[in-house]
């Protein structure tokens, strides 16, 4: 049920309220408690970093109430603004097949047209949409969300992400997004559940191979947080369907904080729910709007699919979830120490180590998997700003590890 607080007059007076009571009163309180080390969320933060968190939280706590603060971009149109470089990517029902055409006719969804948005390196005398130089790499960006929030637009928070790419990877001269359809709702009424998100993935990989010109070997697909989960279940699909008109496999998979089991998670002692509650701004702190979101993505699939589709929870460590990764390119994880996320991502790296090995992937010989865990980093630190020195040192080890090949 919809609060009032998502309607006005309601909406602005409770925004002017929390305006003026987290300014003059939450903030100074804020600053007060973080002043002994003990009191702080992890004792090597500074009093700044202890504070933002909290407004963060705070931030995320607001529009879980009032909903967004301002209109977001969506699937529905190309959203023009100052450097937005917007174009349609084609729908793709041809390649909708076996086992993911049964999903889709489950949850009613098909492929559409959805707009997709480029950006490009400072500088940078590339046309939009224009045919690959010799040797460019491209990222293929998802972003992150709960698969019911944020967009691929440039003006979205995370595209800081995608900035932070193409500030940092000499070899990579522009980014393109896709503007995946967002899920609402609940159970035979949910909008856009799974696997409409991954039907629009797929089709904006096909744009870049088949529209483009890219080389898959030259694109990188990059997920955040639940655009993580969508980068692996779009590996999954080209891995697991050779030979049947799709492109192969992208050259390489960069993994942001992925929400990468999406089944009920255990906040018992010593796990990573429980112990990183208070350094995270997701998690324990909205666990109620976090399985909102996960019932939303499900839709008629239920909760139990959570448990046993490696489309959906690849690290799940459910004995009845089968999930391999033979055949996914090389990939960089990124877990921040101090996420709740962190004991799922030790899982997936668990996994496709075991089936990958761990390592560059530069040589034949060598493991595909890279591993990268700044221990005081929260949930999908590369998308804030503020989160230094962290964001800059996993920007630049990622341009470390693309610039190896």
């Amino acid at each position: 049920m919809v609060s009032l607080l998502h309607y006005q007059p309601f909406k602005g007076l409770y925004l002017t309220y929390e305006l003026f009571s987290t300014v003059f009163l939450r903030v100074p309180a804020w600053i007060l408690t973080a002043i002994p080390k003990s009191w702080r969320p992890r004792a090597r933060w500074t009093i700044g970093r202890s504070v933002k968190l909290k407004l963060t939280r705070h931030m995320v706590a607001i529009t879980k109430r009032v909903g967004p603060l301002r209109q977001r971009p969506n699937h529905l149109a190309i959203t023009s603004g100052l450097d937005v470089n917007g174009v349609w990517i084609p729908p793709i029902p041809e390649l909708i097949k076996d086992e993911l055409e049964l999903w889709a006719n489950v949850s009613h969804v098909s492929s559409i047209q959805i707009p997709g948005y480029w950006q490009h390196k400072k500088g940078s005398t590339i046309d939009v949409a224009a045919p690959p130089m010799p040797g460019e790499k491209v990222v293929y960006a998802l972003h992150g969300g709960g698969y019911t929030a944020l967009s691929a637009h440039p003006s979205d928070p995370t595209a800081a992400i995608t900035r932070g790419l193409l500030q940092h990877v000499d070899s990579v001269h522009r980014v393109f997004s896709c503007e995946y359809r967002l899920s609402s709702g609940d159970g035979l009424e949910a909008q856009n559940p799974f696997p409409a998100a991954l039907l629009d993935a797929l089709a904006g990989y096909v744009y870049l191979v088949r529209t483009v010109g890219l080389d898959p070997l030259d694109i990188i697909v990059e997920g955040d947080s639940a655009g993580g989960n969508l980068a692996l279940a779009l590996t999954r699909y080209l891995v697991e369907h050779p030979n049947s008109d799709l492109p192969a496999t992208p050259g390489a998979l960069i993994l942001l904080s992925a929400w990468a089991d999406l089944s009920p998670q255990v906040a018992s002692p010593n796990s990573s729910w429980l112990d990183n509650a208070k350094s995270d701004y997701i998690g324990l702190v909205d666990e109620e709007g976090l399985v909102r979101s996960i019932r939303s993505f499900l839709g008629p699939h239920g909760l139990g699919a959570a448990d046993a589709n490696p489309m959906i929870s690849p690290a799940s460590r459910n004995p009845a979830m089968n999930a391999h990764f033979k055949g996914f390119p090389r990939t960089f994880i990124a877990a921040g120490g101090a996420e709740v996320f962190y004991d799922m991502l030790c899982s997936l790296k668990e996994k496709m180590v075991s089936d990958l090995g761990e390592g560059d992937g530069v040589r034949p010989e060598d493991g595909k998997v890279h591993w990268h865990c700044p221990p005081d980093a929260t949930h999908d630190w590369v998308a804030l700003p503020y989160h230094e020195p962290e964001r800059s040192d996993t920007l630049r080890e990622i341009a470390s590890w693309i610039a190896a090949t």
